[in-house]
């Protein structure tokens, strides 16, 4: 993965499956901590289910809430292509792209803090708070924090291919994850080709006739 800079904001021009997602496994840790809190230690268990869940989504791509929402009639951004019968939602697991890894890492780190607010201190709940708030956060603004680490790092995002600079690939102009090799057309005219050292240019190699005959 290659450094880069920017910020990186999902789409929240509609609630879709994935972002109605997160915006109740969010209500829910911020639930669950709170009763932890107030009522009885054991509500944390709620945010242990969530993590557990949500590390299945990120293994195998099943998702139990996906599947009721896209029953509802939500639409899936990130939904696998093929469709069971009983049209359950799967979340594409062909690669650890960013997103996919966002349902790992936070799965990973909330099952965790339950853990240790049973049975080690309740202070942990300040980070299961603190993940609740920011998922919500997520689903509001389409920002969040471990998103753009995620994204600076390197990580492949899907739900906005168009921060990538494959955005423009004159191979394969309608693909947003067109990582590598591929040539872009620079608003001069020519074309820049992606490679591990960089960008470099070159002279473009086809003519509008030919991109018009590929276009018909």
């Amino acid at each position: 993965m290659a450094i880069r800079s920017g910020v990186y904001i999902v789409p929240t021009n509609e609630w879709y499956i994935e972002r109605t997602v997160w915006l109740i496994a969010g209500v829910v840790l911020l639930a669950s901590t709170v009763m932890a809190l107030l009522v009885s230690r054991l509500w944390i268990l709620g945010v242990t289910a969530t993590g557990l869940v949500s590390i299945n989504v990120a293994l195998t791509g099943f998702c139990p809430i996906g599947s009721v929402l896209r029953f509802f009639g939500f639409p899936p951004m990130l939904g696998a292509k093929a469709i069971t019968r009983s049209k359950l939602y799967f979340m594409q697991i062909d690669k650890w792209y960013l997103e996919r890894r966002i349902y790992l890492f936070v799965g990973i780190n909330i099952s965790t803090a339950s853990v240790l607010v049973l049975f080690f201190s309740p202070w942990v709940t300040l980070f299961t708070l603190f993940v609740g708030g920011a998922m919500v956060w997520f689903a509001a603004t389409g920002f969040c924090v471990m998103a753009n680490g995620l994204y600076w790092l390197g990580a492949e995002p899907r739900l906005n291919p168009e921060s990538l600079p494959s955005g423009g690939c004159v191979e394969c102009p309608k693909s947003g994850e067109c990582l590598g090799g591929h040539a872009i057309l620079a608003p001069g005219g020519n074309a820049l080709v992606m490679t591990p050292a960089g960008i470099s240019s070159i002279e473009p190699t086809y003519s509008l006739p030919v991109l018009s005959v590929r276009g018909n």
